[in-house]
């Protein structure tokens, strides 16, 4: 029977060390393998140059690194690159780089599938299958940096967690990988340039309050009242907005971090004077601005796009009244730039294959 190995990466470094040791060998090591693996981010052992044949030999008989490879690259033709993440298990997630100017943004999934069924959501229609481990989060962003250096000559700035999945509900392992990207010992980047979207899970905005977290938050919005949220996004019914709201201001007073809110204008149906005003009262429970984006669609023709005329006059509104407020453009329209477009595509041609 073959050996279950061991996911390396699964490992903290004391334990890594303990694992050499045991194997007669000295701890340091294992700190030499934790940084082929965190800081130069090693996804083979025949990296791990500084190490000789007989260690690479045993880490490759007990260990495994799951890396996560790049599939299905595609280049919009504003710069925008979008990818299919083929996980270890062959699950796929997507993975975004969105260029403007000098900023370098990563978009990153943090489950396979999604459970909230939000209906203007490609990733809706797809059945949660499991959470992404902290490495996997990781590698996303070690590909996406990548691109930003190798395609734009530019390092990457910030990272959204607005992909695949709802981050809270992956809370241990979403915060586990930010770790992993912000420490020193790994990618070393700023937590003050990550942002993690949420559909609006009350409670897990109370424990990042608690936890006393030092990135960014954005609430998924989309509409300012609970009948239209209701209708677009179910977890609505059991997180509604003054449960929401009360977890922004408590994660704002603990924290003092502006919140920002993230707001789709939907065609006909959340873009009018009156869900202006909606949206006004909303923000003025916490300190936070407002991203208008536009509607990608997804290709069912549920939802279409807003006018530009009447998404700017939205914005207008927002501003005269005091609203930080910004018109996000929508990106990649010329490939599957939304959210689960990609992976919707490749699930739809594994069930083709199936029934040839």
């Amino acid at each position: 029977m073959e050996l279950q190995k061991i996911d390396i990466r699964s490992l903290t470094l004391d334990q890594l060390k303990a694992a050499f040791v045991a194997n007669g060998d000295k701890a340091f090591r294992g700190q030499q393998v934790y940084e082929w693996l965190w800081k130069k981010s090693a996804h083979s052992f025949e990296q791990m140059s500084n190490l000789n044949f007989e260690t690479r030999n045993w880490l490759q008989t007990n260990y495994a690194i799951h890396a996560v490879e790049v599939v299905d690259k595609q280049v919009s033709n504003d710069g925008t690159i979008k990818s299919g993440f083929k996980l270890y298990d062959n699950k796929l997630v997507e993975g975004v780089l969105i260029p403007a100017d000098e900023r370098m943004t990563a978009c990153v999934s943090s489950q396979v599938g999604c459970s909230l069924t939000c209906r203007f959501c490609a990733t809706g229609k797809l059945d949660r299958e499991r959470n992404l481990s902290p490495d996997e989060i990781y590698d996303q962003v070690v590909h996406i940096r990548n691109w930003a250096q190798q395609h734009y000559q530019n390092p990457l700035t910030n990272i959204v967690f607005m992909g695949m999945g709802e981050p809270l509900l992956n809370y241990a392992n979403v915060l586990k990988g930010i770790e992993k990207i912000t420490s020193p010992e790994g990618l070393g980047m700023s937590a003050e340039r990550i942002t993690v979207s949420t559909a609006g899970i009350a409670k897990m905005i109370k424990k990042l309050a608690d936890d006393n977290v030092r990135f960014n938050l954005a609430l998924s919005l989309h509409a300012a009242n609970d009948t239209k949220r209701n209708m677009i996004m179910p977890i609505n019914e059991s997180n509604n907005l003054k449960a929401v709201g009360e977890a922004l201001q408590y994660f704002y007073k603990k924290t003092k971090k502006r919140v920002t809110f993230e707001y789709i204008a939907f065609k006909n149906f959340n873009e009018g004077l009156e869900d202006a005003k909606e949206l006004l009262q909303f923000c003025k429970l916490v300190p936070s601005k407002v991203n208008i984006i536009e509607y990608n669609p997804t290709g069912d023709g549920q939802f279409e796009k807003a006018d530009s005329s009447k998404i700017d006059k939205f914005c207008q509104y927002l501003e005269k009244n005091g609203v930080i407020a910004k018109v996000r453009r929508s990106r990649g329209k010329d490939i599957d730039a939304a959210c689960g477009q990609l992976a919707n595509k490749k699930h739809e041609e594994a069930l083709i294959k199936e029934d040839q």
